[in-house]
């Protein structure tokens, strides 16, 4: 189980560059920019209100994040549908591929190849039973014998 949960947080790491301090670095600058965001906010707020009344100031920001947040809706939607498309159309070449692999050119082997392929799978045995007789101890093997 150990080892599976080393694999994932190194793919992880290998496609996102996780890891700890990563997050770490992360969050305090996820936090530094909120906080930033918002004293920025305010002070827009504070100079609408001082140029204008409070009010317009306050109706000017609502209609801005109101805008944001219908950008961000319509962009949200059109990654989705993108995102949709593209798997079904990854699917599809899943799927016909795999019905590519029963097709019956495709399977017929030929007896050169199998020959080729009963060789190297009786090769690979007798070098996988050289290295297994190689790692025996002496000492088990004296043991062995004299009983």
């Amino acid at each position: 189980m150990d080892g599976w949960l080393r694999q994932f947080a190194l793919n992880a790491q290998l496609r996102a560059g996780l890891s700890a301090s990563n997050v770490v670095w992360a969050v305090v600058a996820a936090i530094a920019s909120t906080l930033a965001l918002l004293f920025l906010l305010l002070a827009a707020f504070v100079w609408l209100s001082h140029r204008y009344d409070t009010m317009t100031a306050g109706v000017v920001l609502g209609t801005l994040f109101l805008a944001i947040g219908l950008i961000a809706i319509f962009a949200w939607a059109l990654t989705r549908r993108r995102n949709i498309e593209r798997a079904r159309r990854e699917l599809e070449l899943r799927g016909s591929a795999a019905t590519n692999l029963f097709d019956p050119k495709l399977i017929a082997i030929g007896w050169r190849r199998l020959a080729a392929l009963a060789g190297v799978g009786l090769l690979a045995a007798g070098l996988a039973r050289e290295w297994r007789g190689r790692q025996e101890n002496p000492a088990d093997r004296n043991t062995d014998s004299q009983s």
